[in-house]
């Protein structure tokens, strides 16, 4: 190690320096020269360009590309490899390539509609079986369609009283009517009513009478065999019906429904 420690005249500190030398057991590398027995004589240089390159370079295995605005490309393809001969699955109408095709173009075109007219069928299977699933999941359940029908034995009704069942949510009025009921609703005057309507328009048979049970006012449910008339009567705001199920007194506007039933016996009733 050597220390060396010098002073400047006009500093007040001193500048101090370290150097270290550490031996090494390498030996020094020398670069390698080739020494030339003959002086080189350096030729001409000649610009490589596509022509000379070409001439030198084998023909048709080495493609060359240069020039000044173009990097020089080198490329080596196989020449030996001939391109398929396709001229037996041609048309006739295309099988020269300065032809014109204008003999094909009917069938081109039949191919063309055929291909979109499939395509349209089908979308529109595709798009009715869509909807038809669509508008199926939005029906009534098997619960609910069970319930669309009901059927009523009628020998379980004494005359000249009112059975209610239920029936699609609401209540079914079914009044076995004596005669005398028969006789009084018959001869009422439709013309008199509010809502003018015959009793024959309302029954099938004349001792079977089968309305809805619900008031047409606000929907309240009448009570049978209630009110002025013999017939049913809702007490929450004064309706009054006769025992053909017709508004005879009160707010209501018109006359209890009457669904669509059916006698598929002398004593079966079938409604809905």
């Amino acid at each position: 190690m050597i220390n060396i420690a010098t002073r400047a005249a006009n500093l007040p500190q001193y500048l101090k320096a370290t150097s270290q030398v550490v031996a090494s057991g390498l030996k020094p590398v020398a670069a390698g020269v080739s020494v030339a027995k003959d002086p080189v004589v350096q030729g001409p240089v000649v610009p490589a360009t596509s022509a000379t390159l070409n001439a030198q370079l084998p023909k048709h295995v080495v493609s060359v590309k240069s020039g000044p605005v173009v990097t020089t490309q080198v490329r080596f393809s196989h020449t030996d490899l001939r391109v398929p001969d396709f001229s037996a699955y041609r048309r006739d109408s295309v099988s020269k390539p300065t032809k014109k095709s204008s003999t094909s173009v009917e069938d081109r075109n039949s191919f063309t509609y055929l291909v979109v007219g499939g395509s349209l069928v089908g979308s529109t299977y595709a798009a009715k079986a869509l909807v038809t699933q669509f508008i199926s999941s939005m029906s009534a359940s098997a619960d609910v369609l069970a319930m669309a029908k009901i059927e009523i034995k009628l020998s379980d009704i004494p005359e000249g009283k009112s059975a209610t069942f239920k029936w699609r949510g609401k209540p079914l009025f079914i009044r076995h009517r004596t005669s005398e009921e028969i006789s009084t609703e018959q001869s009422v005057a439709a013309a008199t009513l509010r809502d003018p309507q015959a009793d024959s328009e309302r029954v099938q048979r004349p001792e079977w009478l089968v309305v809805i049970g619900v008031c047409t006012h606000l929907g309240c449910v009448p009570i049978a065999n209630a009110g002025d008339f013999g017939g049913y009567y809702c007490p929450c705001h004064g309706s009054h019906y006769d025992a053909s199920g017709r508004i005879r007194k009160g707010p209501a506007p018109l006359n209890l429904e009457v669904p669509a039933y059916t006698f598929p016996d002398d004593g079966t009733l079938i409604v809905g």
